[in-house]
């Protein structure tokens, strides 16, 4: 009877505790940062040189401003 009842509470237990840590990844992964795409980019960039290399060799092309529209 007693382990039925540490059994339950136990589950119980672990229920609540994956609930918050779930919560807690959930607060921690959407909260608000002041980096964007664009300012995280340039760190992986290839070299101009090799974008360039790699627009022809794939038919497309390539401008220093990144395409943007202006």
């Amino acid at each position: 009877m007693w382990l039925d009842i540490v059994i339950v509470a136990l589950f119980i237990f672990a229920g609540y505790a994956f609930l918050r840590l779930i919560g807690f990844q959930t607060s921690r992964l959407s909260r608000r940062t002041k980096r964007t795409a664009e300012s995280l980019y340039p760190n992986y960039a290839d070299s101009p040189r090799k974008q360039h290399r790699y627009a022809q060799e794939h038919g497309g092309s390539w401008s220093q401003d990144g395409g943007e529209r202006r």
